[in-house]
């Protein structure tokens, strides 16, 4: 029975180009794509995924366990995945962590019970021992967005590092000089890593970091809104709060609201992960973006390739700053701050 290598074969086209051919992506030109169909034909070529997962021992599926579903960064990292996947013609299986390190692994655990051909995570935590069993088991694994260290697989992430040393400056331009943060968890690589890139770009403007001016979050609203109502209660509360992440940022908005304060003008506002709804606030929030879009592909690719045997690269890509208008910025016309997005 024909397969997919000996379509590739006849048509003189890669295994990837007649995978994306025979699911209709558009990136196929119609040379090539007339080219598949013709060896299709020819061969008498039928996909079927049962058959294929018996013949070759793979299901053509992928698990993605993502930190928490109700974060819109994860949900567009997830959608992107799943395009992705789809043109590569594997299908995607989600489980949502809800930032619960246990609720993480019992996932994990299912879908390698379920054959998955590949695992996609990013960790709610940088210590489960799991990740490590499910390597040295021969589970292709790629860490997306956090990874755990000493666990020997690609990472596809964002460097916030630089996006972060140019709110400061754009916050210190701004006459800011008591600046707070929300940081996530200092478990997982992302939490350790935006409050310590805070610490030193505050640093090279000579700016402290006292601990009054650290909140403890877990990347979840709730701990926003408590680590803000902190802040608003010290004697000198901080000019601009700067939450690690967007779901943070909105507790920490409705905290703000809650005492019946203005932002900017009685506190600034900033956040990690930048999402549709910012623009639409008011004032619209100043945030740091990720490439979601590219991240989430290249994660995908790193995977596939190390399903079919080919070299897997790590990727990191940097994350900007967008300026809006919830740090005291001078107005701009919304037109501009959409096309900043």
């Amino acid at each position: 029975m024909a397969g997919i290598k000996d379509v590739a074969a006849a048509a003189g086209l890669s295994v990837a180009t007649v995978s994306r051919a025979l699911n209709n992506h558009p990136s196929v030109s119609p040379d090539a794509k007339a080219r598949v169909l013709a060896a299709v034909e020819a061969l008498g070529y039928r996909p079927n995924a049962v058959a294929r997962s018996l013949r070759t021992d793979q299901t053509r599926t992928l698990g993605l366990v993502i930190s928490d579903v109700l974060n819109p960064y994860f949900t567009e990292l997830a959608r992107f995945v799943e395009e992705e996947a789809r043109t590569l013609g594997f299908s995607v299986i989600i489980g949502n962590a809800n930032e619960q390190p246990d609720l993480q692994d019992h996932h994990v655990r299912t879908l390698l019970e379920r054959r998955i051909d590949g695992l996609l995570v990013s960790p709610a935590d940088g210590r489960s021992p799991l990740m490590a069993d499910a390597v040295d088991g021969g589970t292709p694994l790629v860490f997306v967005d956090r990874w755990i260290p000493g666990v020997d697989v690609p990472v596809v992430r964002a460097d916030g590092r630089q996006a972060i040393r140019d709110l400061v400056a754009h916050l210190n331009g701004l006459g800011h000089r008591r600046l707070a943060i929300i940081a996530g968890p200092a478990a997982t690589t992302t939490g350790h890593e935006r409050v310590e890139a805070f610490r030193a770009a505050l640093g090279e403007h000579g700016l402290p970091l006292p601990d009054d001016f650290i909140g403890q979050g877990d990347f979840q609203a709730d701990s926003g809104r408590r680590a803000t109502e902190r802040f608003l209660e010290l004697p000198e509360p901080p000019d601009v709060v700067f939450a690690a992440d967007n779901l943070m940022a909105l507790g920490a908005l409705d905290a703000i609201r809650a005492r019946g304060l203005r932002v900017p003008q009685d506190i600034g506002l900033a956040a990690f992960d930048d999402i549709p709804w910012f623009v639409h606030t008011d004032p619209p929030i100043t945030a740091i973006a990720q490439p979601t879009d590219q991240l989430a592909r290249a994660a995908v690719r790193a995977l596939v390739d190390l399903i079919e045997g080919r070299p897997p690269q790590s990727v990191t890509l940097p994350a900007r700053l967008v300026v809006r208008r919830s740090c005291g910025e001078p107005p701009t016309p919304t037109s501009q701050e959409r096309s900043n997005r």
